[in-house]
């Protein structure tokens, strides 16, 4: 993963794996990001979030300003037996603070996620949304991603 929490890809915000004192900023922002699910309490989301980050091969990364994290993308590298053993990446839970969207986070974040899983050997990187405005679709595509059959996917290049 890039050592300097993004900076090597010229990006204007810091990127970094999330701890557990994310958890409160992660609430929100998985709060912005399916409004209509029910709110986890912290007690009861401590031991799935430490779960989560102890999970091989699963980074949760976060994009923060002076406020925390602001937005997020979580990073699952799965082994693999095609591809001649490399593995792939499968994208989730990409949101941004609605304060922050539109200034870079998010953007910064998924090229982030995008990054790791290269230097991590896959051959690819996607993901899948279930949303249909096409401005998310226009991010995604911004960010390397091409819709193909019914998901995004990135490859490495040769």
């Amino acid at each position: 993963m890039p050592d300097d929490h993004g900076k090597s890809l010229g990006l204007m915000h810091p990127i970094r794996p999330a701890t557990a004192d994310d958890l409160p900023d992660m609430l929100a922002l998985y709060r912005e990001l399916n409004r209509d699910d029910d709110s986890l309490s912290l007690e009861t989301a401590g031991p799935v979030f430490a779960s989560v980050l102890a999970h091989p091969g699963l980074t949760v990364f976060v994009a923060s300003s002076g406020q925390g994290a602001v937005a997020t993308a979580t990073l699952n590298v799965i082994p693999n037996l095609t591809r001649n053993g490399r593995p792939y990446a499968l994208i989730e839970n990409v949101v941004c603070l609605t304060s922050h969207r539109s200034q870079g986070f998010g953007k910064a974040v998924v090229i982030h996620a995008i990054e790791a899983a290269w230097q991590a050997g896959c051959y690819k990187a996607m993901l899948l949304t279930g949303r249909t405005d096409a401005s998310i679709h226009r991010f995604y595509e911004s960010c390397g991603f091409v819709q193909n059959k019914t998901g995004y996917q990135v490859r490495r290049q040769a």
